[in-house]
């Protein structure tokens, strides 16, 4: 039920009891615990053995300002390039979502990390946070662009975790820092931001990622608590089977309905399956106010592995990897 994070670059004693612990699905990796290709290898393998059960290692790397693993990767442009490339050559700028989508999960499978959190498909309105995270400011084009990135994550042997549903990009505030509150009606969301979650969805996105923002007009709590955005809307009416994640419950737009205990609660009652615990310093009271909470259907995770490449030697030896390597590269050398 739970995806926490870790301290450092080693495993810390407490973290290793943590991460034995049946309520802990998965762990959520950080810039803090890389220093080099090695060093996050030995990191992986060491996690993995503390599980036999399907268990899942994901990481941010969506490429430009969140990008976790840097030295010794792909340095990956900001999906806003790709977003401006389709501007200019709609045909080039789908090929490019497909190659950065193949790259960086090819990349981060070559690591055996089961998932990064993407694609962000939020539109390009203004917000402080996403900024050049997403694509681009129209939902048709964002829809557009990321089934392309979908697609090609697929391809590359890693499930695509769409986000921040039902949409972060149309308001101001960053959500990690304070509340955000979104007052358009129901209609005028259908008519924009879940334009490209409802067509991802159609597609077949393994796992959605809800954000904390709250949309009055539709339902008092915010997204990831709410039963109306989790269970009527992307389960009933978009027809959503897949993996639900909450955004990290450490965030300050996560804390309205109270402590760690109660924010876990509020999730998991809305419908969520997985649970971000992003600070280790929470973790062990995250740990303790549910140990009596079932663990995690491991039909869950399993179905989130599902897609996996058996090898990576199957996705290097793909004769594009080349081609999108050099692409990609003259995409992030223009944008700098």
């Amino acid at each position: 039920m739970l995806v926490i994070g870790i301290h450092d670059k080693q495993l810390l004693p407490p973290e290793r009891d943590w991460l034995r612990a049946p309520l802990v699905s998965g762990v959520i990796l950080f810039a803090r615990n890389f220093a080099s290709r090695e060093q996050v290898t030995e990191l992986i393998a060491d996690i993995r053995g503390l599980r036999a059960d399907p268990f899942l290692i994901c990481v941010d790397q969506e490429g430009g300002p969140v990008q976790r693993f840097r030295a010794g990767f792909t340095r990956l442009p900001a999906l806003a390039r790709i977003g401006e490339a389709y501007a200019r050559d709609r045909v080039r700028g789908l090929a490019l979502a497909e190659e950065h989508a193949w790259l960086m999960a090819s990349e981060m499978r070559a690591l055996d990390i089961d998932l990064s959190f993407a694609p962000v498909m939020d539109l390009a309105r203004g917000n402080v946070i996403i900024g050049e995270r997403a694509f681009h400011a129209d939902p048709k084009i964002v829809s557009e662009l990321g089934l392309a990135y979908v697609r090609s994550m697929r391809l590359a042997g890693m499930a695509a975790t769409i986000k921040h549903f039902p949409g972060h990009g149309s308001v101001r505030e960053d959500t990690h820092v304070e509340s955000a509150v979104d007052l358009r009606t129901l209609e005028e969301l259908r008519a924009t931001d879940l334009i490209p979650f409802a067509d991802a969805i159609i597609a077949g996105a393994d796992a959605v990622m809800m954000g904390h923002v709250a949309y009055p007009a539709v339902d008092a709590s915010p997204a990831g608590y709410s039963r109306v955005w989790i269970q009527d809307i992307l389960r009933s009416e978009l027809g959503f089977r897949g993996v639900v994640f909450s955004d990290d419950i450490s965030m300050a737009a996560a804390e309205s309905v109270g402590g760690i205990g109660a924010r876990i609660t509020a999730h998991r009652e809305a419908g969520c399956d997985l649970i971000l615990v992003c600070k280790p310093q929470i973790v062990a009271e995250a740990l303790a106010a549910h140990r009596d909470t079932p663990p995690c259907d491991p039909a869950h995770v399993a179905t989130l592995l599902g897609s996996v490449a058996s090898t990576w030697q199957a996705l290097i030896d793909n004769p594009q990897r080349d081609r999108f390597l050099a692409h990609i590269t003259a995409l992030e050398t223009a944008s700098v």
